[in-house]
């Protein structure tokens, strides 16, 4: 592995956390290449920055850097790789940041208003590019999304576009400054320009600054996927705890909404906050239902629970009502019926592979051809909204596989398809039983996720949200796809952070949004479910800003 080094890394350390994560992406590209070669290879050697302690934008040199790589017997040093800033990205960086200030979109965070935090910005970026372009030279390995590492690639895209800025601007800025490859910078203006299309509501960019969506998390499952890290506990061992775990749920929905609406006496803590006070007056856009398998539930529980979160929440503006269905091995006529009766408008069924054996290796209960005819039972139910999941990079997987089962949902043609890159967790059997799995790798992923991404587009489906996440197969991304009119409202909002999320439950986070400023804070729920029912009256004390 490469080892990074800063000089005076405490002064540096929003470049540190810059320039750390695309190592590792390189260091990636770099043993995937060749393996590809049949070639087991590792990018060794050592990174050292040595950057200008008082840097300024009239600076010809902000740094140098110092690469040594070790190739075999072969000791490569490169020294003096000047850090410098490019007047043509700081121009272009001063065009959109000026219709950004002027843009009465509320929301944008500090770092596209700050003159303090973009003049940080541009030399964070003039750095990683830098650092870039050294590896590049020397490992031969471009990254299809350039520097660009966070998990949320379309997001300052969007803000651009929403404020007016021109395409072609926009363009050439990621372009250069952050080395995007067309593939990947057209994908992100495609997704982005969709967002903004759905963010803006009769002509207003800032409609969604008035609302909040509700999550509400049930982390039950039949049995615990080998690639999953959620919070999930599989009925057969924790079965008995459902109803013990709906009655806390209960509890919390009961005293956060009463709140909320002015129906208690409760308060927050004036001295802190970082609690729900800032959704008091605020319509209610969309409600998930998400887990965990939701479904894991009976019909009786989902009609309660539902019950339940209309009795006690406005629902009459709400725009979307989400339910991951996901597993056909929990989904049956009599649920899927009652989500029906109760206006759920948008499901999913998850078949992540249309591949019996994989299903069979990653720990799923279920036939393909229950999805199948657990897909078709929720159409003649007049469900128009179905979401289907599939991930690239389960075991064995080869493109040959992908596009069987891409070619299966095809025939189904769902309204919505979202496609997966295989993210390893540290949590997930894939990581804690690695040694099981050592043999079982996909091969060729880029080739499966253009194969997916061109069966997206015979569907008639478009890019509408995606999002990165680290350990990521090949280092792509999660795009979610879907028809016209159809696009996932709640998966936008929570990706984009354009406003606050109430989540309750086990393991649930409600992310708070200050439109005025663009902070973002987040109060968990603990994730054991034991934890969770003894103390579900804590919960709702962190909300209110008790801690």
């Amino acid at each position: 592995m490469l080892n990074v080094n800063i000089d005076n890394e405490d002064e540096f350390r929003d470049i540190a956390a810059s320039v750390k994560p695309l190592v590792l992406e390189f260091e990636g590209a770099y043993k995937r290449a060749a393996a590809e070669k049949g070639e087991e290879a590792e990018l060794c050697g050592s990174i050292r920055i040595a950057l200008k302690k008082d840097m300024t934008s009239k600076d010809d040199i902000l740094g140098i850097i110092y690469l040594v790589i070790d190739e075999s017997e072969k000791r490569l040093t490169i020294e003096r790789k000047r850090i410098f800033l490019d007047e043509r990205i700081v121009s272009l960086e001063n065009t959109l940041e000026k219709k950004m200030r002027k843009a009465d979109i509320g929301g944008l965070p500090k770092n596209f208003t700050d003159e303090e935090e973009i003049e940080k910005r541009i030399f964070r970026n003039a750095v990683t590019r830098a650092v870039y372009t050294a590896l590049s030279e020397k490992t031969g390995q471009k990254l299809p999304w350039g520097t660009l590492t966070g998990i949320r690639p379309t997001k300052q895209i969007l803000w651009c576009l929403a404020a007016g800025n021109a395409e072609r601007t926009v363009k050439e800025y990621y372009r250069k400054n952050y080395l995007l490859s067309e593939e990947k910078l057209e994908l992100a203006l495609t997704v982005a320009k969709n967002e903004n299309n759905l963010l803006t509501v009769k002509g207003d960019q800032s409609y969604f600054n008035n609302g909040f969506s509700l999550y509400i998390d049930i982390p039950f499952c039949p049995s615990t996927c080998y690639y999953c890290s959620f919070t999930s506990y599989p009925v057969a061992a924790s079965g008995q705890f459902i109803e013990p775990y709906l009655n806390a749920l209960f509890r919390e929905i009961d005293e956060v909404s009463d709140y909320i609406y002015g129906r208690s006496n409760a308060s927050t803590n004036v001295e802190n906050d970082m609690n729900i006070s800032i959704m008091k007056g605020k319509r209610l856009d969309s409600v998930y239902i998400g887990g965990g398998t939701p479904t894991t539930l009976s019909a009786e529980q989902l009609d309660r629970l539902i019950t339940k979160i209309e009795q006690k929440f406005d629902l009459s503006e709400i725009l979307e009502f989400t339910v991951e269905a996901g597993r056909p091995d929990t989904i049956t006529r009599d649920k899927l019926e009652a989500l029906k009766k109760h206006g759920v408008d948008r499901i999913s069924i998850n078949p992540q592979s249309m591949n019996q054996d994989t299903l069979d290796i990653i720990g799923r209960r279920h036939t393909v051809e229950d999805i199948i005819k657990t897909y078709k039972t929720a159409r003649e139910l007049g469900f128009d909204n179905i979401n289907m999941d599939i991930i690239i990079g389960l075991a064995n997987e080869t493109p040959k596989e992908v596009a069987h089962t891409v070619e299966e949902i095809k025939k189904l043609a769902p309204d919505d398809f979202t496609v997966h890159s295989l993210a390893i967790k540290r949590a997930a059997k894939l990581n804690t039983a690695k040694k099981f799995y050592a043999d079982l790798q996909a091969t060729e992923i880029e080739e499966a996720e253009r194969i997916s991404y061109e069966a997206a587009k015979e569907m008639g489906l478009e890019p509408y949200y995606m999002y990165r996440q680290k350990n990521m197969a090949g280092n792509n991304e999660n795009v979610g796809y879907a028809k016209p009119g159809k696009y996932g409202v709640y998966n936008v909002l929570i990706m984009e952070e354009r406003q606050s999320i109430l989540a309750l439950g086990c393991g649930a986070s409600t992310k708070l949004v200050y439109p005025e400023n663009g902070r973002i804070e987040r109060i968990e729920n603990v994730k054991s479910l034991m934890d969770y029912i003894g103390r579900t009256d804590e919960m709702v004390a962190r909300k209110l800003g008790y801690r």
